[in-house]
């Protein structure tokens, strides 16, 4: 028996695809690394699946939601071993994902482009949740 799509979720049908990402980092030269993003549906659309590759990144992720609770839940997990829960939303051409934690507190904040084709983010890190820094930009581009 198949599952039903989880309606919590219809939003991020723009995510679903493949995409070119590209991440840009503030070092000194600045470095440069691109790699490939596929986001699809999972278990007939109980879940969605993002998963980005790239010559040293490769991360998955599963997004779902709570029946009672406004903000999707991203568990995340890297080549790296580090494994880590994302509170994330999506509406209005905006794209944010969030954690607070101990010495390492993360937010992403992603543009859409009008045509939903193309995503400008930015990646910014806290070791105490009220000063925060950048970390990195990222440019998500539609390839399928």
């Amino acid at each position: 028996m198949a599952n039903a799509a989880n309606p919590a979720l219809q939003n991020l049908a723009i995510l679903v695809g493949e995409w070119e990402v590209e991440l840009s980092f503030p070092t000194d030269p600045p470095g440069r690394v691109v790699g490939h993003a596929s986001c699809a549906w999972l278990t007939d659309g109980a879940f969605i699946r993002l998963e980005n590759t790239g010559d040293s990144q490769k991360a998955i992720c599963i997004i779902g939601r709570d029946d009672s609770a406004e903000p999707y839940t991203m568990l995340y997990f890297d080549h790296r071993g580090v494994s880590r829960v994302y509170l994330m939303s999506l509406e209005g051409g905006e794209w944010k994902q969030w954690r607070e934690a101990p010495g390492f507190s993360q937010r992403f904040v992603g543009a859409f482009s009008d045509d939903g084709n193309s995503i400008t983010a930015r990646w910014e890190k806290s070791s105490d949740g009220a000063h925060w820094e950048h970390d990195f930009d990222l440019r998500y581009t539609r390839v399928g």
